[in-house]
């Protein structure tokens, strides 16, 4: 997966209008991130990377670049 595939299938996730998001966008900000969109991000990185990311470095991450930072070892470009 891709960079620009991850975001677009994380303004899926969140229900954001296709080509909003960017690196820097805000989690609970620019995105509504609560308990159910941490649950859909950990079960769109397991479906689509095959691993579960730890929940202790999802509740760390600010914008979308660290939750990229967390599945970096799967995304190309």
């Amino acid at each position: 997966m891709t960079r620009q595939e991850f975001i677009a299938k994380f303004e899926t996730l969140v229900e954001v209008d296709p080509g909003t998001l960017t690196g820097d966008s805000l989690l609970g900000q620019d995105i509504h991130w609560d308990s159910m969109a941490i649950v859909g991000f950990i079960a769109m990185v397991d479906e689509n990377m095959g691993f579960t990311p730890a929940p202790k470095d999802i509740v760390k991450s600010k914008t979308v670049n660290d939750l990229i930072s967390i599945v970096s070892l799967g995304i190309k470009g």
